[in-house]
């Protein structure tokens, strides 16, 4: 096996790094949720709580940018709150985003599932759902070079079909496709654009935040670049626009086709709209991308959390067997327990599917926000002890724009999106305890965590003096 070796190798280049931040981050939050968010909050509250959120993300993606440029390792931010805060902070926040992840593979899997009804409505859901993760292991298990190519080619078919769709949609609200010109009167029907108000729009920031959960893939992925100082930078600067066009453009051409009312979680929107157009059988095309849409974010997923654990096993944070690599430089043991997790998807064949995959974007939305809290701190800390030890700002080969600020305001604006999440499941009437628990089951986890590693090794916050922002460049053979 090889397995004395222990290191990833760096193979995936420029054009891996680009696909797998954007496609991490275009799944099923843009194909099968938008739906839901639609109808929930209106066209208008839908476009302020992701353009928000996009704002948000873009000043995270710069912070990370700078410190996975200097420091290009697998365990990313997690490491970095080990190296510049404390370990307790890393290693806490390493197995969050493990989690995190693994319980987003199962939610694909749940997506996908609810995807394939469309064509075999009698076949039980179970049974996909293990097709499903069988490729996902079976794409992981091969190289990391296997991995980017695969998602390389999985995010390109889903950009692609993005943009087709954005222009078909317009051509739709002008009148060129679909006979009558559709215009921009769904917006205000009843109590649009803002449907619902503030409840609405905070709510709806969880699936927001959700959906753009994965552009940090970058900063994992960091570990096994070719040329980081070159790649990471230029990744960083393409994708945030990137991505907001596309969620932004989608909700726009959405919610003037869809009316708001009428949007569910039971159909795809992308596949509503294609049948709008008259393109009968676009609606079955549609949901085979939509099917790889969610095969890549799910790939993404594996990636994502069996690399945190590869690294944290390097710390002496996980059991050092997941350390172990094989002679492709694949961490199999740790794609074999991210494995067990994830087939929590398999719940699908004994509660209803749609129950399910709510609580599930539910769990593993809140985890990924304190990833994000995570990512801020540590970039704010980081410039701090650099600064402190009289290093100069200009050799950092990549540097984010508006520090302090950034930082300071994404973290301010997850911790407020993070205490709102309970927000509209308290009323004057009563208090929805099942939404409440599942809006919050993130924090908890994290905190035992936390506290737990804490106590027992008693740590404490590393002094500016004794941080580590020294990194040599060494290759992973």
């Amino acid at each position: 096996m090889g397995e004395q070796n222990n290191e990833l190798k760096r193979s995936l280049k420029a054009r891996h790094l680009n696909m797998i931040a954007i496609g991490g981050s275009i799944g099923t939050g843009i194909f099968l949720a938008m739906g839901d968010t639609l109808h929930q909050a209106g066209p208008g509250g839908a476009l302020v709580a992701y353009a928000l959120v996009g704002i948000m993300v873009y000043f995270l993606m710069t912070s990370l940018g700078e410190m996975a440029t200097h420091m290009p390792i697998p365990g990313s931010f997690s490491s970095y709150a080990n190296k510049f805060i404390d370990p307790a902070l890393g290693f806490a926040l390493g197995w969050n985003y493990w989690y995190n992840w693994a319980i987003t593979i199962a939610a694909e899997m749940v997506a996908g599932s609810l995807l394939m009804k469309y064509w075999f409505p009698n076949v039980n859901a179970l049974y996909w759902s293990i097709l499903f993760l069988a490729i996902i292991v079976g794409l992981n298990i091969l190289s990391s070079k296997a991995y980017g190519e695969s998602e390389y080619w999985f995010a390109g078919i889903k950009v692609v079909t993005v943009l087709v769709f954005i222009v078909i949609g317009v051509l739709m609200i002008v009148g060129i496709m679909g006979g009558e010109q559709i215009g921009f009167n769904n917006f205000t029907l009843e109590d649009g654009p803002f449907h619902g108000g503030i409840t609405s729009i905070f709510s709806i920031f969880l699936i927001a935040g959700f959906s753009f959960q994965g552009t940090e893939l970058i900063g994992i992925a960091a570990g096994e670049s070719e040329d980081s100082e070159k790649n990471i930078p230029k990744a960083i600067k393409s994708i945030f626009w990137r991505i907001l066009i596309f969620y932004l453009g989608t909700i726009i051409v959405l919610g003037a086709i869809i009316p708001f009312t009428e949007a569910s979680l039971d159909t795809s929107p992308f596949t509503m709209v294609f049948e709008r157009a008259g393109i009968a059988g676009a609606a079955s095309l549609i949901n085979a991308i939509i099917l790889t849409s969610v095969l890549s974010a799910g790939n993404s997923g594996m990636y994502a959390s069996s690399r945190m654990l590869y690294a944290m096993a390097k710390e002496g944070m996980a059991p050092k067997v997941f350390a172990k690599t094989n002679e492709r430089g694949v961490p199999v043991n740790a794609v074999l327990l991210t494995t067990l997790i994830a087939s929590a998807c398999f719940l699908t064949g004994l509660y209803a599917e749609s129950t399910v995959y709510v609580w599930l974007v539910a769990a593993s939305g809140l985890a990924g926000f304190i990833a994000w809290v995570g990512i801020a701190i540590c970039h704010y800390r980081f410039r701090k002890a650099y600064v402190h030890q009289g290093k100069d700002l200009n050799d950092l080969k990549y540097k984010a724009s508006l520090y302090p600020f950034g930082p300071i305001l994404a973290l301010l604006m997850c911790i407020i999106i993070i205490i709102g999440q309970g927000y509209s499941y308290i009323t004057p009437e009563a208090i929805d305890w099942n939404g409440l628990i599942a809006a919050y089951i993130g924090l908890p986890l994290f905190i035992i965590l936390y506290i737990g590693y804490k106590v027992k090794y008693k740590t404490k916050v590393i002094p500016l003096d004794d941080v580590d922002v020294s990194y040599s460049n060494k290759k992973s053979a």
